[in-house]
């Protein structure tokens, strides 16, 4: 009689705090402070979106959004690193055809200044030589000659000498963003910024003495005028006459 009176308090006392933990659980008409209200009335959000306010319900609302009009997608935490510092948007949609690509190359020539803030460029410059050399130099060289200890060994050819090619700042920033010919897209590698930033470098270091020879380049049969072929480097004069023969 006694074993069977404490199994029926035991019974009765599981029961109780049952009861007690199921009442305690979900969304009552008075609901007590709540300091995670996105977790405990979870609601998905698109951060590109406004917010419809999940909250209006409750007196728990998430004051950021509240701060931001109901916008959810908050500003980067002070201290962290942000994605696009420089204010350069990405470029949109890929070409998809090589008519869209190649329209898209002749109108990059036409850039000749990059968006990046002209106060900085000696920092920018700074930068372009340190991932020119990281992440181009391989294939193109230090001295942008198309002659990188992957093309010495032998493992690939016919990457070009940036003294020998009519481009620009734009030419050289679209070439690295979509890729041409066997050079694949380093948009993945580099972002929007710091790919202006080689380009500025390469335009900088390999065409600041060559820009205009290479736009004035003779046609067949035309003979080089004396102040151009003076003007040239000796190693450019003697890469072109070989070029020639």
């Amino acid at each position: 009689m006694l074993k069977m009176k404490k199994n029926v308090l035991k019974i009765t006392a599981v029961l109780g705090l049952t009861t007690v933990l199921l009442n305690s659980c979900g969304p009552k008409e008075n609901t007590p402070l709540v300091y995670f209200p996105d977790m405990y009335f979870p609601v998905a959000y698109d951060p590109l979106m406004k917010a419809q306010d999940a909250y209006s319900d409750h007196e728990n609302e998430i004051p950021a959004f509240v701060k931001n009009n109901g916008a959810t997608g908050l500003s980067p935490v002070e201290g962290s690193v942000p994605q696009n510092k420089d204010g350069v948007f990405e470029e949109g949609l890929l070409p998809k055809t090589v008519d869209e690509y190649n329209a898209g190359y002749d109108a990059s020539k036409t850039m000749t200044n990059s968006p990046l803030n002209p106060a900085n460029s000696a920092k920018d410059l700074e930068r372009g030589k340190i991932l020119f050399e990281h992440t181009c130099a391989a294939c193109h060289g230090v001295g942008g000659d198309g002659q990188g200890p992957i093309v010495q060994s032998g493992a690939f050819s016919g990457v070009p000498n940036y003294a020998d090619r009519e481009i620009t700042v734009g030419s050289v920033h679209y070439v690295i963003t979509n890729g041409r010919n066997a050079m694949g897209s380093y948009a993945g590698q580099l972002n929007a910024g710091d790919r202006w930033r080689v380009a500025m470098y390469v335009m900088n270091a390999f065409k600041k003495g060559a820009a205009a020879p290479a736009t004035a380049t003779p046609a067949a049969g035309t003979a080089t005028p004396a102040s151009t072929t003076a003007a040239a480097p000796a190693t450019t004069e003697t890469k072109t006459t070989e070029t020639k023969k």
